[in-house]
């Protein structure tokens, strides 16, 4: 990619080209990285991870072996939907005069959008 021939680029040197180009590279302490779809995961432990801003811009980048995992239906389900804050579910039950089970449940409806869910329940 960069450079001509064998040998590649000298680390420094590619650091310094980086710099150069408004690219900042970190290598993040990460434990674990998992990544979801819908119908498996890829479980990498102990990976390497870095991550590059370039200008604005991130993108992360995961070495390692990873085990692949079937994902069962009820488990797709469970982690599909959005973490919800319980601040949330109590401002929208006190905005719908609900009781907080309602409110979380029409939150998980409307992917954690507050209006949406007060909406739905009026």
């Amino acid at each position: 990619m960069f450079g001509g021939g064998g040998g590649g680029l000298n680390p420094r040197k590619m650091e310094q080209m980086m710099q150069q180009m408004g690219i900042d590279v970190d290598e993040l302490d990460a434990e674990e990285v998992i990544i979801r779809t819908e119908d498996a995961e890829l479980y990498f432990g102990d990976p390497e991870v870095t991550k590059m801003d370039a200008r604005g811009q991130e993108t992360y980048q995961v070495i390692g072996s990873p085990e692949e995992r079937e994902r069962g239906a009820g488990e797709a389900e469970t982690d599909a939907g959005p973490d919800i804050p319980d601040d949330d579910v109590e401002i929208v039950a006190m905005r719908a005069d609900v009781d907080e089970e309602t409110a979380r449940e029409a939150l998980e409806a409307n992917d954690g959008d507050l209006a949406a869910a007060v909406e739905a329940l009026e």
